[in-house]
């Protein structure tokens, strides 16, 4: 139970971290960047023969790739879904991500969703139908809902590349499929910050890349702490306890710390998200 708590706390820190940094003066992608070359020097460290890294499979390779791709994407999602629709929603709709998940495990390798699983996916879409109907003219003026549906599907896809890789790849290379995909989100952040630079003439501050290795440091450990709480306690325990946990956490923390406030219409729909993703993970 420790390691699973852990890992609750690393996922909501990162909704945190970004929370906090979300004003940043100077290139946009200076968080991003400073964040992946964070997880690549601990997934380096954490690989216990670094001579895969020349000797490995291409599943591995090629899983990583698509998974670092997906990763920035759905970073790049929940930063500026964040600003419009606050932590707490934009954690749910990322964990929602699941669906994507789901729906790759369904079509490329045949797997039947159990009965508990089709009844989340009928709440998940009456949440996402909720919320929809809902929205402040904020929100709506600046694309919020449409935020959310991205940063939900950028996230699903990071987690169908994940369940992918689980269903071709070798348990050996589970380290080195983490190297890759952090290897090449660190590529693509240089590209887009050189991008953004050249646009802008905006430089990356110091403030930024600290906040980068803030986020960096338990965007790895949440994933590497569920692996070990996973070790100890039964799939159907933690992976609901993970998903629902850290939406709770993410809406106290913001609520006590950033004054967000969920609607009377957007209780409803949290309410929705955090049974479907229990019936889902189950």
């Amino acid at each position: 139970m420790l390691y699973l708590a852990l890992a609750v706390a690393a996922s909501a820190a990162m909704a945190i971290v970004l929370k906090c940094f979300r004003n940043q003066k100077g290139n946009r992608y200076g968080i991003l960047l400073g964040n992946y070359l964070t997880c690549v020097v601990i997934s380096f460290l954490m690989l216990p023969d670094k001579g895969l890294i020349g000797s490995g499979s291409w599943v591995a390779l090629l899983c990583g790739i698509g998974g670092g791709v997906f990763f920035v994407l759905a970073l790049i999602c929940m930063q500026s879904s964040i600003r419009s629709n606050g932590a707490g929603l934009t954690a749910a709709f990322a964990r929602l991500g699941l669906l994507v998940a789901l729906g790759v495990s369904i079509l490329l390798f045949r797997e039947q969703p159990s009965a508990l699983q089709f009844i989340g996916i009928g709440l998940a879409v009456a949440a996402i139908l909720v919320l929809r109907s809902d929205g402040t003219e904020r929100s709506r003026r600046k694309g919020g809902f449409r935020l959310l549906l991205l940063t939900l599907a950028a996230s699903g896809c990071a987690d169908a590349m994940a369940k992918v890789f689980d269903s071709c790849g070798s348990r050996s290379e589970d380290s080195l499929y983490f190297f890759w995909l952090f290897v090449t989100a660190v590529l693509l952040c240089a590209v887009l910050v050189a991008a953004e630079g050249s646009r802008t003439h905006k430089k990356i501050y110091p403030s930024a890349v600290a906040a980068g290795i803030l986020v960096g440091i338990p965007n790895y450990f949440s994933s590497y702490l569920l692996l070990r709480a996973l070790q100890t306690l039964p799939a159907t325990v933690a992976y609901p306890t993970y998903s629902t946990a850290t939406i709770l956490l993410v809406l106290a923390l913001s609520a006590l710390f950033f004054r967000e406030r969920l609607t009377k219409r957007q209780w409803p729909g949290i309410l929705l998200i955090l049974a479907a993703l229990a019936m889902l993970n189950l």
